[in-house]
């Protein structure tokens, strides 16, 4: 279980969540239950069985209960099959509502990977899942966390499979749909930088071949579509030109080179090193629905200890509700 009923019920303590949102929980009441009670100043929890019971009472959440995690404690230290299975239930609930247009976006909480493992379920990730249920043909993450936007071409390989990953295709599809994203989120001309995926962007071919077959030749094609693309620019120095304001949005190449940059600037560790504050938000980008999460794990090392932040889901919430006020034909 981990920290996600804790922040949820924690981030809908905030005035200007429930001033955009209608909140609406999918999960087992009893897990949810014991969250709010746990949190000074969550709303009233209503438990209800179907969408259609979900009241629009001020100071109210409904959870949609799953009864699949009775057993289960949130503190629970090590990864186990019951929880990723009621995770996966609630991911697998969520995405059709959202398909049949019931809800206008979906906002997760962390999962952990070795629970989905353990479950059955063959795409352990977030991203990965909600592709397969939509039947995405494309899709690809971007890490938001103030003016830090960072969309990623490969996310959950092993590091020895990123080279081959890289492609001309993949990366110029990362680059369109973060274009079009940021144009969503009210940037009407997205300045977008490209990282290079080896040392000093290959450095000619020296450090490597994916930069002049696949990188160069996908940015090439995305300015000649009216995109405002650069690079390959050295990673070590393009997400320092990305946080001084000279691009909007950074395409990195894999998972690690991404998050690393991201959360080093949004996550703040207390004095003690227990309480922490992390403010990134994940969107999936090419689904047919929306989708944000928080930017950080299940922390099973304080689950249940009542010190998780919550600013995290606090701002998934908030840009998710963005998204779905926002047409899909805007700008490009």
């Amino acid at each position: 279980m981990g920290v996600g009923p804790e922040v949820i019920a924690k981030a809908l303590r905030h005035s200007e969540v429930c001033a955009a949102v209608t909140p609406f929980i999918i999960g087992d009441a009893s897990v949810v239950e014991r969250a709010f009670q746990a949190t000074k100043g969550a709303p009233r929890l209503e438990i209800v069985g179907a969408l259609d019971e979900v009241a629009c009472a001020p100071g109210a959440a409904a959870v949609l209960d799953l009864a699949n995690a009775r057993n289960l404690d949130v503190a629970q230290r090590v990864p186990t099959a019951a929880a990723g299975r009621a995770a996966g239930e609630a991911i697998e609930r969520a995405v059709r509502l959202a398909r049949d247009g019931l809800v206008d976006a979906i906002v997760t909480a962390p999962i952990n990977k070795e629970a989905m493992r353990l479950a059955g379920y063959e795409r352990t990730g977030h991203t990965e899942m909600l592709a397969h249920l939509t039947g995405a043909p494309a899709v690809a993450m971007l890490l938001v966390w103030g003016s830090m936007r960072v969309a990623h071409v490969t996310t959950h390989l092993a590091l020895r499979d990123v080279a081959s990953a890289v492609t001309h295709g993949r990366v110029l599809r990362t680059i369109e749909l973060t274009d079009q994203t940021l144009r969503r989120l009210g940037i009407e001309c997205p300045r977008i930088a490209v990282a290079g995926l080896n040392p000093h962007a290959g450095e000619g071919g020296l450090f490597g071949e994916e930069e002049r077959v696949a990188i160069t030749p996908a940015v090439t094609d995305a300015c000649s579509a009216g995109i405002d693309a650069s690079g390959p620019w050295p990673p070590d120095t393009v997400f320092a030109q990305l946080r001084g304001g000279r691009y909007d949005a950074v395409i990195a190449m894999y998972h690690d080179q991404g998050h690393i940059a991201v959360k080093t600037l949004s996550f703040e560790a207390s004095a003690d090193g227990q309480a922490a504050s992390m403010a990134g938000v994940n969107v999936t980008m090419g689904l047919p629905i929306i989708r944000t999460s928080v930017d950080h794990g299940t922390a099973f090392d304080i689950a249940g200890k009542g010190i998780a932040s919550e600013q995290s889901m606090v701002d998934a919430i908030l840009l998710a509700a963005r998204l779905a006020r926002t047409p899909r034909t805007i700008g490009r």
